[in-house]
């Protein structure tokens, strides 16, 4: 279940995503917020995103994401 996006807590994988014309499209990585907005939670790197809402990241997300970029 998605929750609205003034909810999110600080400092856990969170997994985002983005409502527009065409429906809910969620980002394929873990993020976390901080004070300055959005960074991705494995890499630490900005991401410069407005996200609309969050859930938990599943953590068996990574391992299937993992395996894709070694295809």
């Amino acid at each position: 279940m998605w929750n609205p996006i003034a909810s999110a807590p600080f400092g856990r994988s969170l997994e985002l995503a983005v409502l527009d014309d065409e429906g809910l499209h969620a980002l394929v990585f873990p993020c976390e917020k901080d004070r300055e907005g959005w960074r991705h939670a494995v890499t630490g790197v900005r991401v410069d995103i407005r996200p609309t809402h969050w859930r938990d990241w599943d953590i068996r997300k990574e391992g299937a994401a993992s395996f894709r970029n070694l295809a």
